[in-house]
């Protein structure tokens, strides 16, 4: 029976901006196995699976083309503008969505698809030999959480000009590295280089929010802030510091919808 599947592109107000993610809507408990290659197949840096709960609340899980990750902030934008705009939730309804990093409550706010995710702060670590060699940068602070590298530069223009070595830094065990400093017109800017997991660089990484978000509501003494994460595409971040949980705000825009056939 043919399933839909959607294009998504998330952290964009209009077509061919911020990052795209395919969302499937399962009938059924699918193979894992099978995901992983829907999710190969789509070759998207993420492919989020949908599974209706009892309850109201939906089963989420994320891959990109080649692993299963366990936190993805772009795919959830764009399975709850999935959700809201098939009709399967109302648009005053949240979407409340069980992943791997527990529940997830998604929200519409006029135009802006807000994100409850759990915050993943940076703490100061020992630069890992090769990463200098492999940014073809240097560091003014660097840190790194349980996921992820995380390098501060002295200036936007330099996370702007970044071309680095993505099969060198690859080789530094992480699932990414983000690499970030002030902004001229935002607060921050950011770059996210993922080779590790499947992605040369993403275009615009919510997870990757959820530590920067702390690192710069800390150095800059706000908790509200606005990323701009600087990629080829590129696409902005509202970011709400709340303890332990940071709320990150984005819109969506569809762009493709389809069946899968296999």
């Amino acid at each position: 029976m043919p399933l839909p599947i959607t294009v998504v592109d998330a952290f964009a107000s209009e077509p061919f901006g911020g990052n795209p993610a395919a969302v499937c809507v399962l009938a059924e408990p699918a193979d894992p196995e099978w995901m992983q290659r829907v999710a190969a197949e789509m070759n998207l840096s993420e492919t989020a699976f949908l599974l209706a709960q009892a309850g109201g609340a939906w089963h989420l899980r994320w891959f990109t083309p080649s692993v299963e990750v366990d936190l993805c902030g772009h795919a959830t934008l764009a399975s709850a503008h999935v959700l809201w705009e098939s009709g399967r939730l109302r648009h005053d309804q949240p979407a409340e969505l069980d992943t791997k990093s527990g529940r997830l409550v998604c929200r519409l706010d006029g135009g802006w698809i807000r994100m409850d995710f759990p915050a993943k702060p940076v703490s100061a670590a020992p630069v890992p030999a090769g990463l200098k060699e492999a940014l073809g940068a240097t560091t003014i602070w660097f840190g790194r959480n349980g996921m992820d590298l995380f390098a501060e530069l002295a200036t936007e223009a330099e996370v702007r000009a970044l071309a680095p070595d993505v099969a060198a830094l690859g080789r530094i065990p992480a699932r990414g590295c983000i690499v970030t400093a002030r902004g001229a017109r935002e607060d921050f800017v950011s770059r996210f280089f993922a080779p590790g997991s499947g992605i040369a660089e993403d275009p615009v990484t919510g997870s990757a929010h959820c530590a920067l978000g702390p690192y710069w509501s800390e150095k800059l003494g706000r908790d509200r802030l606005t990323g701009y994460q600087a990629s080829r595409r590129g696409g902005v971040v509202e970011v709400a510091v709340r303890g332990d949980r940071v709320e990150l705000g984005g819109h969506a825009v569809t762009v493709l919808e389809g069946s899968l056939r296999c």
